[in-house]
């Protein structure tokens, strides 16, 4: 891949390196502030980069295809001196197979006055590996080492994967190494699907097992693999047996009643949401797995159950419930963050009720009163509710509250829209990318690739 490229060192000075870190130029009028990496002399030695203690051969990725990159180099020395280093390292054009991810249609440029906390973003994609472009719309990095990241998620500098085939797990590091842990059939479960997510300890995957279709989350690490697992059939079954419901009429394994597609660690309490597509989120303490709350349409069939209702929250005010959401998340000021996509349920029981139909997808964020039993919408953005994505989708907050909003299934499933909203959610850019179904982008998280640290 031209992303990648090796600048080779040398010198006895090495010997006493403390750190160094390297800097590409962006092209001119770009807006994106530059990708910037830092290593210690630690990290170096751990990832394989020293070959002696006077041979230092550094993978640089990020880079520009097609393009003359101009790369700042500073090394810093144990005695407290530096020494900057220039490089142009010319690249190869993108070779892309698909024809989509070089060339997005750019409904609105990002500007060079445009605040925005990130500068780069991952599109988890069916098109091979994470795919990184930039807030300019330039493809940064992608990884021809598998062929869908279409579960995954960006953490401790690298990307993992889980296999839509089976629980295999696959770490993918942005210098283009990899690494894989294969499955462990003991753990019962047949494939990932979905998303992973950054959970309290580990990360959150979605699993299927042989009996139970996407109502399973169990942490996830890419060393040693599977660890506690919420089997949501069981909690809310046991739920509303214990409450005096017939959990048959709701619980229905082998059919796809609950769907998850998200989970997201809320800090405040210790507890776990999951986003149920069919249904609501669910909120569950993290130990017990016991059920706190949930938030849904109460239009829909779940709300017909005593038990489920019992543990409804309803709006305190005027606004939208999740409907058909995807991509929850907390955000660091406590709100829960959804693309609140407005398709009503696709496999309840015939005759159900299966909710509200909307023609618009928005992003909603919440606050949650679990005394009073309310949710309140604090703040909603549709567009102009202008953008329709049906299913898939994301939305999720950087640090300074902007968001990166991703129309993954747009135009009826046509095309994949990638916008920025700034801290006052107003549109910073706007890309548009070809698809079929949700393959190009089903979702898109922002990534530190400015400031990235080993």
């Amino acid at each position: 891949m031209p992303f990648i490229q090796t600048i080779r060192l040398s010198g006895s000075a090495l010997a006493s390196l403390e750190s160094l870190s390297y800097t590409i130029a962006p092209k001119p009028g770009a807006s994106a502030r530059p990708i910037h990496i830092t290593y210690t002399a630690v990290a170096l030695k751990g990832r394989g980069y020293v070959a002696s203690r006077n041979e230092i051969s550094l993978p640089v990725f990020g880079l520009y295809a097609g393009y003359s990159n101009a790369v700042i180099l500073i090394l810093n020395y144990s005695d407290g001196s530096n020494e900057t280093r220039l490089f142009a390292i010319s690249t190869k054009s993108f070779a892309d197979s698909s024809g989509i991810l070089i060339s997005p249609v750019i409904l609105r440029r990002r500007s060079g006055t445009d605040d925005l906390g990130f500068d780069y973003l991952a599109m988890k994609s069916r098109l091979g590996g994470p795919i990184i472009i930039d807030t300019d719309g330039e493809i940064r990095w992608v990884s021809s080492a598998i062929s869908s990241s279409f579960v995954s998620n960006f953490i401790d500098g690298g990307f993992v994967v889980g296999n839509e085939s089976s629980t295999d797990i696959t770490r993918l590091e942005l210098d283009g190494t990899r690494t894989t842990l294969s499955s462990n059939p003991s753990t019962g479960y047949v494939n990932f699907h979905h998303n992973l997510d950054l959970g309290r300890d580990e990360l959150l995957g979605e699993v299927n097992t042989p009996s139970d279709i996407e109502s399973t989350i169990v942490e996830v690490n890419a060393v040693t693999g599977m660890g506690k697992a919420w089997d949501l059939a069981k909690i809310i079954a046991d739920h509303m047996v214990i409450n005096g419901d017939d959990a048959t009429a709701f619980v229905r394994p082998g059919v796809d009643w609950f769907h998850s597609n998200a989970a997201a660690y809320n800090e405040s309490d210790d507890s776990l949401i999951v986003s149920s597509r069919e249904n609501f989120l669910i909120d569950l303490d993290y130990i017990t797995g016991s059920i706190k709350w949930i938030l849904g349409d109460p239009t829909k069939y779940w709300y017909r159950f005593p038990s489920l209702r019992d543990k409804a929250l309803l709006l305190a005010n005027t606004g939208t419930y999740p409907i058909g959401q995807h991509s929850v998340s907390v955000t660091k000021d406590g709100r829960i963050l959804i693309f609140n996509n407005g398709n009503p349920s696709l496999n309840q029981p015939v005759g159900a009720p299966v909710g509200t139909n909307r023609s618009y997808s928005t992003v909603s964020a919440y606050t949650i009163d679990p005394i009073n039993k309310t949710a309140t919408l604090v703040w909603e953005f549709d567009y102009g509710k202008s953008i329709y994505s049906a299913v898939c989708g994301s939305a999720y907050e950087a640090s300074d509250g902007s968001v990166l909003v991703d129309y993954a299934y747009a135009d009826n499933g046509t095309h994949s829209r990638l916008v920025g909203l700034n801290s006052n959610h107003q549109v910073v850019f706007d890309f548009q990318y070809d698809t079929a179904g949700c393959n190009t982008s089903w979702n898109a998280v922002p990534i530190p690739l400015q400031d990235l640290r080993f």
